[in-house]
């Protein structure tokens, strides 16, 4: 086949193949700066030194190239560009570097473009500077790949690039866009502390081994639909404007440890393979986790504004540790056991040093908030000293086999006095569910300090809470915290009281009885209110109408048998007289507080009464035992263990 190479200006043959002559007076025309146009010719080494000795410039003794063209050009050797300086666009499509191409502090003061290039040996852009944009699209490294320290001011393309041996851009500095799109690393792929100012896009990236990112500082990252076969490690890596992992597949090991994230953090759909470890990391906006599949064990230790898991698949044990946080679990599915702790310390790293909190500084706790558990499995989910006061938990499943460890903290009535309808309304003290708040709040007549819905919080009414109630009642009583499930049993005759659905009128009605005198047998003071009440009712009665106006006398009459004998005596007792005149004296009080305390305690007092205080009695022997019983279970439920 015939050469391919460009002809030298005015002669009929490439640079390679023209005679020695020729070539020595083409060379010796060039000076530095000069434009040199060599597609396709083939470059021996010693043809390539001989054309940069031309164009070197004595006061620095490096090549100095003008406009150069290379397309389609072989270089057989080693292509030794080292601090050369390319004074305007250099072009390197579809060049094969047979050896290693060497362009070790070389400055590109135009545009760079090596589309499609093959590099058979290692090539070295260590410390390059590229002043305008350069384009490294489809290109082959077969071997090594440094660009280690490089600087690029314009645009950098490595779209679809196949990275054979190991690329290494560490402490490379991208002042404008990065883009990786698609690219192939086989080998290690080193970025530690790079510095990417513009975008970095790594799209659809394939890391087959090893991809470090240590102390690497993004302004914005994009790794949607990356593959990382190998170990990622982002350990103290910085991000500015977010960053954008999702739908991204992790098959090695993940380590996020000391990276902050000053915008969002977004993982949706991506996929953890094996161990994760992400954190303990910096977020000063939200993480998303959304639709992310974890097939091994994970370690979360974020410290962020939000963290959204909704629809997330845990297919192995996890371990979330937040501080400030606000979460949302909603529909996420846990196949192995999950807790979700707050962290009441900062984060301590490795090196056992404190990850720093900037960010948050200002802010007043570190407390962390679940904001949903709709659609969750609660079989396998432990919650240790997280805040539960804005959590919806309508539509949980086996929400009563949910562990609650520590100060899980539950939202709380509206504390005071409110009036409505011109009447005094005080709530009782006690625990209670966002989503009851959003329902009363919603109520025609609400009393000011409910909450309001949230977006997309939905309506549950007193149907749908009063099993909710039930079944986190059961999970404090099988934590042996009988006191803790009072106020969820509490709620839960509350919803059934107020359930107009499915809770007959007579049923409402035994409950509301119920509800006034003990407070569902958990208000100690209001059944010994209605106590006392009903002990003055009887005191009183009993001093009105239920003792008699004197002590009936009882008269003994017999017959004496002619001549002696056995003398039969027959008692009558005169019926009890109504009372009249002044009935509330001393001695009347007494007996009939007598009576009135031998009631409370389920005994006759033994005195003669009325026919009416004979009914009094009967009552109240009724009513306050039954009265002082609902007391004593109301004290109890506070006091067992």
């Amino acid at each position: 086949m015939g050469c391919h190479g460009r002809s030298v200006p005015g002669h009929t043959a490439c640079l390679a193949h023209l005679a020695d002559s020729d070539r020595n007076a083409y060379l010796a025309g060039l000076t530095p700066g000069s434009m040199v146009d060599h597609r396709g010719t083939p470059f021996t080494q010693s043809l390539l030194d001989a054309l940069l000795d031309a164009v070197r410039d004595p006061a620095t003794g490096q090549a100095s190239l003008g406009p150069a063209r290379f397309e389609l050009a072989t270089f057989e050797g080693g292509a030794w560009f080292d601090s050369a300086t390319f004074l305007d666009v250099v072009g390197f499509e579809s060049a094969t570097f047979q050896g290693e191409a060497w362009f070790e502090s070389a400055t590109f003061q135009g545009r760079a473009i090596f589309d499609q290039a093959n590099f058979e040996g290692d090539a070295a852009f260590e410390s390059a500077i590229f002043e305008h944009a350069v384009w490294f699209g489809s290109a082959t490294f077969q071997f090594n790949a440094l660009f280690d320290s490089a600087t690029f001011q314009g645009d950098a393309g490595f779209e679809s690039v196949i990275f054979q041996g190991g690329a290494t851009f560490e402490s490379a500095t991208f002042q404008v866009d990065a883009t990786f799109r698609s690219a192939t690393f086989h080998g290690p792929a080193w970025f530690r502390s790079a510095i990417f100012q513009g975008r970095a896009w790594f799209e659809s990236a394939t890391f087959r081994k090893e991809a470090e990112f240590k102390a690497a500082s993004f302004r914005r990252a994009r790794f949607g639909e990356a593959s990382f076969q190998g170990p990622a490690w982002f350990k103290s890596a910085t991000f500015e404007r977010g960053a954008d992992f999702a739908s991204a597949t992790f098959q090695g090991d993940a380590d996020f440890e000391a990276a902050t994230f000053q915008n969002d953090a977004q993982f949706e759909a991506a996929t953890f393979e094996r161990r994760v470890s992400l954190g303990p990391l910096v977020c000063a906006a939200e993480v998303w986790l959304s639709g992310a599949v974890f097939n091994g064990p994970a370690t979360l230790r974020i410290a962020a504004r939000r963290l959204v898991c909704r629809r997330t698949h845990w297919l192995s044990t996890a371990e979330v540790r937040l501080r400030y946080a606000t979460v949302d679990f909603t529909h996420a599915v846990f196949e192995y056991p999950l807790t979700i702790a707050a962290e009441a310390a900062p984060f301590v790293r490795s090196n056992h040093r404190e990850l720093t909190e900037q960010v948050f500084a200002g802010t007043p706790d570190a407390a962390v908030r679940i904001a949903s558990l709709r659609g969750v499995d609660g079989t396998h989910l432990v919650l240790a000293d997280v805040d539960l006061s804005g959590c919806l938990f309508t539509g949980t499943v086996h929400l009563d086999q949910v562990r609650l460890e520590g100060a899980c903290s539950f939202d709380t009535v509206p504390p005071g006095t409110h009036w409505r309808h011109g009447r005094p309304t005080r709530f009782t003290p006690r625990r209670t569910l966002a989503e009851e708040h959003h329902w009363r709040a919603a109520q025609p007549a609400a009393v000011r300090g409910w909450n309001v819905a949230v977006l997309d919080a939905g309506r549950p009414g007193p149907t749908q809470l009063a099993p909710v109630y039930r079944a986190l009642r059961k999970a404090f009583e099988d934590s042996k915290n009988e006191p803790g499930a009072a106020d969820f049993y509490y709620g839960e005759m509350e919803m059934r009281r107020h359930d107009r659905a499915t809770t007959s009128r007579a049923e409402r009605g035994l409950l509301h009885a119920y509800w006034m005198l003990s407070g569902y047998g958990l208000r100690a003071l209001r059944a010994l209110g209605w106590l006392a009440a009903a002990m003055l009712i009887t005191l009183v009665l009993l001093m009105g109408f239920g003792l008699p106006k004197d002590d009936p006398k009882q008269e003994a009459t017999g017959t004496v048998p002619p001549g002696g004998g056995k003398v039969t005596f027959q008692i009558e007792k005169d019926a009890p007289q109504n009372p009249k005149g002044n009935r509330f004296t001393g001695k009347r009080f007494e007996k009939a507080l007598n009576g009135t305390l031998n009631s409370v305690v389920f005994r006759s007092s033994g005195q003669d009464l009325t026919t009416a205080g004979t009914y009094i009695e009967m009552t109240s022997r009724l009513v306050e035992p039954a009265l002082l019983a609902l007391a004593v279970l109301a004290v109890r439920g506070r006091i067992k263990r």
